[in-house]
């Protein structure tokens, strides 16, 4: 392979891990980058149940799994970074970005994601749990599914972990790390295990939250 051919490979693998960098371009990349995601993405709904709008990135190394009812759904201009899991039922609405290594799955109940909203990289979000009762061991638990709920331009931190049956309000900021186990409010800036309310985006100090606290990573 000649230096040409494995710079556009490392350029691709640069894609896959930072998405966001496709879609800013220059003219002389767009060509082939198009015609790759059209590829990836094709094979990608010819294999598993899962629609793709306009516009979206998929990186090959994400993995996403659609079996017949848990369908994938992804909204204009999604993009799905390198070793996100995603397993359906999973509704992406328009120009939602999974940043690596994040986790997705439905459950029985589903994951619906509002438009713009970024999951930072290592962020889980599972809408299933087990039962907990004493008499029969863990992996014989019943289990359960309420579905997750997450708002319009929401940006969830690095690490964080979104429970079941959890609803997260538009604009709303969840910290990195957090563990969100309650509905959050529309603008509210949540952090901690269990997540608390520490602010108010409308609110933020241009400095920054008090005590140096910052949601991290780019989302």
């Amino acid at each position: 392979m000649d230096l040409d051919a494995l710079r556009r490979e490392q350029h691709k693998r640069r894609l896959s891990w930072m998405p966001w960098l496709y879609f800013v371009l220059k003219p002389r990349h767009r060509g082939w980058a198009e015609a790759w995601q059209q590829e990836v993405q094709a094979l990608l709904m010819e294999l598993e149940t899962v629609t793709i709008a306009e516009g979206c990135f998929v990186a090959p190394e994400a993995r996403i799994f659609a079996e017949p009812g848990r369908t994938v759904a992804l909204g204009p201009g999604c993009s799905i970074a390198a070793e996100a899991f995603v397993h359906g039922p999973v509704t992406l609405g328009p120009r939602v970005s999974l940043n690596a290594r994040v986790s997705l799955d439905g459950g029985a109940a589903g994951i619906r994601v509002g438009e713009g909203t970024r999951i930072a990289s290592g962020a889980t979000l599972y809408a299933f749990d087990h039962g907990l009762a004493p008499d029969r061991p863990v992996r014989d638990q019943p289990v359960t599914s309420r579905g997750i709920n997450v708002g319009a331009d929401v940006w969830i931190g690095a690490n964080a972990g979104v429970t079941d049956g959890v609803t997260i309000g538009d604009h709303a900021v969840v910290g990195m790390g957090a563990v969100v186990t309650r509905d959050v409010p529309p603008w509210a800036i949540v952090g901690g295990v269990p997540a608390r309310v520490l602010g108010d985006r409308r609110e933020r100090p241009r400095s920054g939250m008090p005590g140096g606290w910052e949601p991290g990573d780019q989302g």
